[in-house]
């Protein structure tokens, strides 16, 4: 399934990309619902370019239809992204801890200048690999990637306020 996800921020794109980069403000987006509390595992600089490794846990409620499939104590994933400063432009491919058959995701970050802030749009794909409710599956984990995207905005504007 491709995906595409906007978001608006009432922040210049420098400073915006600078909170997502800085471990300070991923430790804050645990604050987040349906995620648990990220864990840097690394990240370096070379280049002009942040390569970042996230380790996320999904910390919402499943149905139970679902947890037939997946235990959700086991919904853990790492983020892998590298970003190129100078464009704002940035790769990334989600790598399941579990379930890794189950699961592929990457595509590209790119932040821009739009009126007195910024816009990040997020395209990819996504593919869930589960007989059956594949469709229903990616569809319901594109819903709570724009869900996440929308309050991780809204957590970005009131990080770089205060």
């Amino acid at each position: 399934m491709r995906f595409l996800i906007e978001q608006r921020f009432g922040h210049d794109a420098a400073s915006v990309q600078a909170a997502l980069l800085d471990p300070a403000f991923l430790a804050r987006m645990g604050e987040l619902p349906r995620l648990g509390g990220p864990e840097v595992l690394g990240r370096s600089e070379e280049g002009g370019a942040v390569t970042m490794r996230v380790r996320y846990a999904f910390a919402g409620h499943l149905s139970s239809a679902v947890r037939r499939v997946v235990d959700p104590a086991r919904l853990t994933w790492v983020e892998e992204s590298s970003t190129e400063v100078a464009t704002g432009r940035a790769s990334f491919r989600i790598v399941p801890d579990h379930y890794g058959a189950m699961l592929r995701c990457a595509g590209t970050f790119v932040l821009t200048a739009a009126g007195a802030g910024c816009r990040r749009v997020a395209e990819g794909e996504l593919r869930v690999s589960v007989p059956l409710v594949a469709g229903k599956v990616e569809r319901a984990i594109v819903s709570g990637m724009e869900e996440h995207a929308a309050a991780e905005a809204d957590l970005i504007d009131i990080w770089l306020a205060s």
